[in-house]
């Protein structure tokens, strides 16, 4: 490790004497026999010195000069003042003389490093992606790092930046490098603006030594360009988004993952596991926060192993009566209740032999629902309502919950034992604010299907837009941010969407903002955030109810026509007050 500076075992010297200062006749021994040799006087007092070659030699009295010692395990970083008087200085190791160190050696030692370091670390920022920008301040505010990235992003190259004053060529309230310098706050993935015209992604952390703060760097990722491309994509047509989304049903990809988006590291994380998920047919608890998409990852864990043929039946625990719960998940023989169909029922665990049966929010499963749960999970096999006949449960198992199953264990209001079950595997879905590099591509997402579903050709979406999305933390998580993007495309009637049609928790403008008036039903000019909502509300329950009298109540039709899941319609039929229709 040439770069580091070395111990200063690795650079003492060996050829040397140590004599008593009383053993003068060793010294006049020394004196015509040695000659090159360095040799040290032990003193009475403890302390050493280093007799001078010329007057060993000179037949005069000896002339000594003291000599520091320094301990043998001491990093070389820390004997700077070891050489006061003397270019040489004892190294001692378990309290005897172990050898000497020279001055010469110790500073030729500190610059091979030094030079090594140096050109390691200019290699390492310059082999960083051309698209991020990395820089470096000193405590004076003086740029001392500007690698190709930044003179990239900021077209301002080396020579006219280093070792000049950052605020020289960007504004004091924009400079997060100078409030990491002089706060010492360290920031990760914020969305920043280092110019009026620009937008990035930053990390900035203090540099510190000795228990001080010495500079400060940065790591900044262009969002501007994104954001010009996605600006051109938006100049296409609908009849092209008409015509790919078109051809992507006639010829769908086999990419299992096509339908989770985003290129984030937490992200990907998710995706890797799934991979190894993939290959065997263990039982998987996917948790994560309310809106995350959990059914596409499990949606993406069935692909990834099943054939096209191979069923993927979703139920929803909290949207099915505690009555019915037993035969929707069973089933039920002809003649099993008053009521029932004369035929008979498959319930959802025979629907999906071969395949994968899901149980989104399994949290919400009754008490006495667990237990038969539990005995599927274990025995494979089960009675359907009012049967005598075992059925065999041949089909992998996959569970996701928003809610905290180890808190209802200690509440007892969720099985401990049918925990451990469904947790062979588990996969944690983060959340959108730990991943808001793929609002970007999120966002475009939603807004060609949007502007399918509307009719609206969106032209522009202006840049404040995009920066309000990323300032916020969105609670909601994708669901959320699904359902802003749709409120801006309804409002965007003129194909430019604007900042002021973003809801008021998500608007930072300085103006409280208004929706504009669209039609007749939509005069929002001077509605309350309560009464905006209700009438969005109003407008999206009438059609919801259009699309439920024309598919004549098949929700699997319907879903599949919105291109959301039966899980997320479901959500907002209940929300809607709808369930029922």
């Amino acid at each position: 490790m040439k770069h580091l500076l070395p111990s200063l075992e690795h650079l003492m010297r060996t050829d040397y004497r140590i004599i008593d200062q009383a053993d003068l006749a060793a010294l006049q021994a020394y004196r015509s026999d040695q000659e090159n040799d360095p040799v040290f006087i032990a003193k009475e007092t403890g302390q050493y010195g280093l007799l001078l070659q010329s007057a060993a030699t000179s037949g005069g009295d000896p002339h000594i000069i003291d000599v520091q010692t320094v301990q043998a395990d001491e990093p070389l970083s820390g004997i700077a003042s070891a050489f006061p008087f003397c270019s040489l200085a004892l190294v001692v190791k378990d309290g005897h003389p172990a050898g000497y160190i020279t001055a010469p050696d110790a500073i030729e030692a500190s610059v091979q490093a030094h030079r090594y370091l140096e050109a390691y670390f200019s290699t390492a920022l310059e082999a960083l992606n051309p698209d991020v920008a990395m820089t470096l301040i000193n405590e004076e505010g003086h740029v001392a790092v500007w690698t190709s990235g930044a003179e990239h992003i900021f077209s301002i190259q080396k020579n006219e930046i280093i070792g000049k004053p950052a605020s020289d060529f960007f504004a004091v309230d924009r400079l997060q490098s100078l409030k990491t310098l002089q706060t010492g706050e360290s920031v990760h993935r914020m969305q920043h603006r280092p110019r009026q015209d620009m937008f990035v992604l930053i990390n900035s952390s203090p540099i510190q030594l000795d228990d001080r703060i010495i500079g400060a760097v940065t790591a900044e990722s262009d969002l501007t360009t994104q954001m010009r491309l996605h600006q051109e994509l938006l100049q296409m047509t609908s009849k092209v988004h008409h015509l790919q989304k078109e051809v992507a049903m006639l010829s769908p990809s086999s990419d299992p993952f096509q339908h989770i988006k985003g290129t984030s590291s937490t992200l990907k994380n998710s995706i890797d596991t799934i991979k190894k998920i993939s290959t065997t047919k263990a039982t998987v608890l996917i948790q994560g926060e309310s809106g995350t998409g959990k059914e596409l990852f499990a949606q993406a864990i069935h692909n990834s192993r099943e054939q096209g043929s191979a069923p993927f039946i979703a139920i929803n625990c909290g949207a099915i009566p505690a009555a019915l719960f037993e035969s929707e998940l069973f089933g039920y023989e002809r003649g099993a209740f008053s009521g029932a169909d004369p035929k008979g029922k498959k319930g959802k665990i025979e629907l999906a032999n071969g395949g994968t049966l899901f149980l989104d929010e399994i949290g919400e499963m009754p008490l006495d629902m667990q237990v038969k749960m539990l005995r599927v999970l274990q025995e494979k096999n089960y009675f359907p309502v009012g049967g005598t006949q075992l059925k065999k449960a041949d089909c992998r198992i996959i569970a996701a919950t928003n809610r905290d199953l180890k808190k209802m264990i200690a509440e007892s209001t969720f099985r401990e034992d049918l925990y451990y079950r469904l947790n062979v595997v588990s996969l944690d879905v983060p959340p959108l604010r730990e991943r808001k590099e793929d609002i970007y591509e999120l966002t475009q997402s939603f807004l060609h299907e949007f502007s399918l579903v509307y009719g609206r050709h969106i032209q522009s979406f202006t840049p404040d837009v995009f920066e309000d999305l990323l300032q916020y933390d969105w609670p909601g998580n994708i669901r959320e941010l699904r359902n802003t993007i749709e409120r801006l495309v309804i409002f965007s009637t003129d194909g430019e969407i604007q900042r002021e049609y973003l809801p008021a928790h998500i608007y930072t403008g300085d103006k409280k903002p208004s929706a504009p008036s669209a039609a007749d039903d939509w005069r929002m000019s001077d509605l309350d955030g309560a009464a905006f909502q209700a009438q969005l509300d109003e407008f999206e329950r009438k059609l919801l109810r259009q699309a439920l009298e024309s598919a004549n109540g098949n929700k699997l039709a319907i879903a599949k026509q919105l291109g959301i899941s039966r899980a997320t319609l479901y959500n907002k039929l209940k929300r809607l007050n709808l369930s029922s229709s």
